[in-house]
């Protein structure tokens, strides 16, 4: 342990940021380094518990006190090595994970918790700059080929442990570009394509084929993959947005958050796209959903320039912090104030839209909605809810943006075409002991499997299917489980 007193010595800090107005006039990232020393003394507030439950609130299992412990002697290469054992992409996850490890922290019962998704995202930016992080093509191959269709976390986690081991990996990719939601789901200020684009390179370098705007039961038949290939990986994520079937819903004006960050991530990267253009310049937005996708969608519409931006939420505003229903190690629901509700927005909660208000030309100009009251059950979740009286209104609005969630995977093409079968919320079937789907070549790992989830839960999805295939392939596995990493 390297400084056995550093948790009481030293508070948390977070690395300083561009300022707020300064930064929505562009797309790049702007949050700062830590300083050496300031990195030091966050990696000495680990205090090395006994039972470290960081590990087991991370999905991937990260091995969290050996990498602070390297990271406060300063070993770069140790703590990357040991990050990127269990963890392919901690570029991506330094950046955009929502930290269930620091949720389970121990010192986060009665303190600021160790600023761990900030050290991982150090851990990986020096090994790169310290030349650390390099191609490692596999010396010995299987002959067996695999096909992952889907190049998100989960799927480039699949594709990067199958080669590891001497597979012949392709992953196939419906978009002019790899990285699924990474690249046209999360916006540039968040995630950077560089990041991914480096990344890419370095598994192409390492023996992956990767075939863009290949949309496998569409240009690409699914007889070719079933005959060429020795299985096959599902880790298409969860696609379907979950509508608003409200009246008006077919105003010009309403669209899904989606369809509006994608074809801004295009923009940014200067690809062509062949839809109509969604800005929210000059309009009063109103984005109903207030997760993360919400967040996104405030910070580009202040990049945009909108005249107003308000976010609304159905269910009551959540406790900023924990109460007895959500007990620590467990991931509190808690109130979260990003970096986009920073640079400007109003934000109300208990709110249900009643209907969409066009003009004569069918234009979006408002929004009706009344405020709601919850009613409680003892396990502190709301149950049902009912309308205050007087609190019905019109506001203007000239664009609406859905971010209420994904209901489950396209089932149009590659799924129905396959005949995998489906649970009952409409994910592909496929247990999480196997991964395998009803047709034994066939596996399933991510958002596609287990619905709309965390990109660490991606990740992890992705490198556990791995396991199986190798294991169905070769009738046993080289490849380490999560927890026979996590806890060696």
């Amino acid at each position: 342990m390297g400084k056995v007193t550093g948790f009481q010595e030293y508070d948390r800090v977070a690395p300083t940021r561009e300022a707020a107005a300064t930064r929505v006039k562009h797309y790049g990232e702007f949050l700062n380094e830590l300083p050496p020393q300031e990195l030091n003394r966050q990696a000495a507030r680990c205090m090395d518990c006994g039972v470290p439950f960081c590990q087991s609130g991370c999905p991937l299992g990260n091995v969290i006190p050996e990498f602070n412990e390297a990271v406060y002697q300063a070993k770069w290469e140790m703590a990357a090595n040991i990050l990127l054992s269990t963890n392919n992409f901690p570029e991506f996850t330094g950046r955009i994970c929502p930290a269930p490890c620091e949720s389970a922290c121990v010192l986060g019962i009665n303190r600021p918790p160790v600023s761990i998704e900030e050290i991982e995202k150090h851990i990986i930016e020096i090994a790169f700059d310290k030349g650390y992080i390099k191609a490692k093509a596999p010396l010995i191959r299987t002959g067996k080929k695999v096909a992952v269709i889907g190049s998100g976390p989960a799927g480039l986690a699949a594709a990067a442990q199958l080669n590891k081991v001497g597979h012949e990996v392709t992953v196939f990719e419906r978009d002019d570009a790899p990285g699924g939601l990474l690249r046209y789901g999360i916006p540039d200020f968040k995630l950077q394509k560089n990041v991914i684009d480096r990344r890419i390179d370095l598994m192409k370098e390492e023996g992956i084929i990767f075939k863009c705007n290949a949309n496998v039961g569409e240009n690409v038949e699914i007889s070719t993959l079933l005959r060429h290939f020795n299985a096959i990986v599902l880790a298409g994520g969860s696609t379907i947005p979950r509508d608003l079937s409200i009246p008006g819903r077919e105003a010009k004006g309403v669209h899904y958050a989606m369809d509006f960050l994608k074809q801004q991530n295009k923009r940014v990267a200067e690809r062509q796209f062949d839809v109509e253009d969604i800005f929210a310049t000059d309009k009063n937005v109103i984005v109903i959903g207030g997760g993360d996708t919400g967040s996104d969608c405030i910070g580009t519409s202040n990049r945009h320039g909108a005249k107003s931006i308000t976010q609304f939420e159905i269910m009551p505003m959540p406790p900023q912090t924990r109460n007895e229903h959500m007990p620590w190690p467990n991931y509190p629901m808690l109130l979260k104030h990003t970096s986009s509700h920073e640079e400007g927005a109003q934000r109300a909660w208990s709110v249900n839209t009643k209907n969409f208000i066009a003009d004569e030309s069918g234009n979006l100009k408002a929004l009706k909605v009344v405020d709601v009251e919850w009613d409680i059950d003892s396990n502190g979740r709301p149950v049902s809810f009912k309308e205050v009286a007087g609190t019905e209104r019109d506001l203007p609005c000239e664009l609406v943006l859905l971010a209420m969630g994904f209901l489950h995977p396209q089932k149009e093409g590659l799924i129905e075409k396959l005949g995998v079968e489906l649970d009952n919320r409409g994910n592909v079937k496929a247990s999480e002991h196997s991964y395998q789907t009803n047709i034994a070549k066939i596996f399933a790992a991510g958002d596609v499997r287990r619905g709309q989830s965390l990109v660490v839960w991606a990740i992890s999805e992705g490198r556990e299917a791995a396991r199986k295939v190798d294991e169905y392939l070769m009738g046993t596995t080289k490849l380490a489980s999560r927890d026979a990493i996590a806890y060696a």
